[in-house]
């Protein structure tokens, strides 16, 4: 009697650790060929037949459809260059260059997914409508209050995520390096 209780109490540990482990996984994402270069992190095999079987988990999971390695990749930052979690009370500045894309476009994310809500409707920008300097660079400022130029409102969220899409890009797997991939810099530069 007692073998089968301590036979039973292993199963069911197991099955709770299998469980947990699972969804943490799903919930929380693995960084299995995971790209980072400076706070942005895409995962440039979720668009083939080679994604490892957590990040498969993953995109079903979250309903994702993800962009096609030929088509492009997508870059995600839920923090600064600092590593400080990107607050919807603070103004983060996204600034520099893109790596050579077609088209990209920058969008506003909360941390479940869903496009930020704000009273003007804009949830990011596209490369052919964002104000650029002469050297080709760009500035956008993400803040819950108006601010001149480029502006992403937050509606003062606590935390959110950015989403670049590169599309019809040379970046993807073989893609290591800022020199490879120059990407803009996020910095907070005020924060009550």
């Amino acid at each position: 009697m007692r073998l089968i209780l301590i036979t039973l109490t292993a199963l069911v540990l197991a099955t709770v650790v299998g469980v947990g482990a699972t969804w943490m996984t799903t919930t929380r994402g693995t960084d299995i060929g995971a790209l980072t270069i400076g706070a942005w992190t895409a995962r440039p095999r979720t668009g083939t037949a080679d994604v490892d079987p957590y990040s498969r988990a993953t995109i079903v999971r979250n309903g994702e459809l993800p962009i096609g390695t030929g088509d492009g990749v997508a870059f995600t930052a839920t923090t600064d260059d600092k590593k400080k979690a990107l607050d919807g009370r603070c103004d983060v500045v996204v600034s520099g260059v893109t790596p050579p894309a077609r088209f990209w476009t920058l969008t506003l994310y909360d941390r479940k997914g869903h496009l930020v809500a704000n009273a003007l409707q804009r949830y990011g920008f596209t490369s052919q409508e964002i104000l650029r300097q002469s050297d080709g660079s760009f500035e956008i400022r993400i803040a819950s209050r108006s601010r001149a130029g480029n502006w992403l409102p937050t509606g003062g969220i606590e935390r959110y995520a950015l989403m670049l899409r590169l599309y019809d890009t040379p970046v993807g797997v073989a893609t290591r390096t800022q020199r490879d991939a120059p990407m803009p810099t996020i910095s907070t530069v005020n924060c009550p």
